[in-house]
């Protein structure tokens, strides 16, 4: 049976990275808010509300956590690059979730991660491969280089899609 948590499987890093790879993360990062845009088409409210498991987030909260997420990432990448090693401060996601900002209509969020992701991939494909190789000290995962999060994120936005795509066909 599929675990129901990580519908694309659970995150992997290559042990060689080719350029390409990198531009194709940069790729995925940059065509998920069409992606978004396209699977909450239509939606009513009844099917935000849906989750994708038992105990799992509902449409509407995976859309404003990818949104808080990658704002989170995005400071993360241009700290990492006007700072040496920075340590960055994690975040409680399951709390943030919760907080009444979460209630907000999905349009919101969509709009913000539309921007972001903008300004983001402009930051991204400007990138050299060694400030690819600049890193940030993450509390609980330790360090991370630009590179190996272009590919988390990549497939961080890959993994949510999934599971709004799992909780609308239900």
């Amino acid at each position: 049976m599929t675990d129901l948590r990580y519908p694309i499987g659970q995150f992997q890093f290559p042990e060689v990275v080719t350029i390409q790879q990198v531009k194709d993360w940069i790729e995925d990062i940059r065509v998920l808010p069409r992606q978004l845009a396209e699977e909450l088409s239509g939606a009513s409210e009844q099917a935000l509300a849906k989750t994708y498991r038992e105990n799992g987030w509902t449409v509407t909260q995976l859309v404003h956590h990818i949104a808080d997420s990658h704002m989170n990432s995005y400071i993360r990448f241009k700290l990492a690059l006007t700072e040496d090693v920075p340590t960055i401060k994690p975040y409680n996601e399951a709390e943030w979730a919760q907080l009444p900002d979460s209630e907000l209509p999905v349009a919101t969020s969509h709009k913000l991660i539309e921007s972001l992701h903008e300004r983001w991939v402009y930051l991204l494909s400007s990138l050299t491969e060694e400030q690819l190789q600049r890193a940030f000290n993450h509390p609980d995962s330790g360090l991370l280089t630009l590179e190996k999060a272009i590919a988390l994120y990549a497939w961080h936005g890959k993994h949510h899609l999934a599971h709004i795509q799992n909780a609308l066909a239900k």
